[in-house]
């Protein structure tokens, strides 16, 4: 499969939201808007993992290599993994959106 076809538009399967590609050059895996992901890769990319849950943004990490860190856990497997959160291109992740979640649970 070549990356152009890994990197396309969806539907988010949680809040309803039509989400474009990314143009920075990265593969787009979770909506900017709510910031689920869907349980579909096993490395960046590939697709590969037959999970297919959704993924809940649970908390926020930032590291002076990668930048903000979305941390995800998979509602079906349990599943935690960080995605590096997409700024710098169309529809930027709402990255307030989830500090803002976070803050009301404390």
């Amino acid at each position: 499969m070549s990356r152009r076809l890994e990197n396309t538009a969806f539907q988010c399967e949680h809040c309803d939201q039509h989400v474009l590609p990314l143009t920075n050059g990265s593969y787009r895996n979770h909506c900017p808007f709510c910031l689920y992901s869907k349980h579909l890769d096993n490395q960046p990319g590939d697709r590969s993992n037959n999970c297919k849950g959704l993924m809940e943004p649970i908390g926020l990490d930032y590291s002076n290599k990668k930048g903000y860190q979305i941390i995800h856990q998979c509602q079906t497997c349990g599943e935690i993994k960080k995605n590096k959160a997409a700024t710098h291109t169309i529809q930027p992740d709402h990255i307030l959106f989830l500090q803002q979640q976070i803050a009301n649970l404390l």
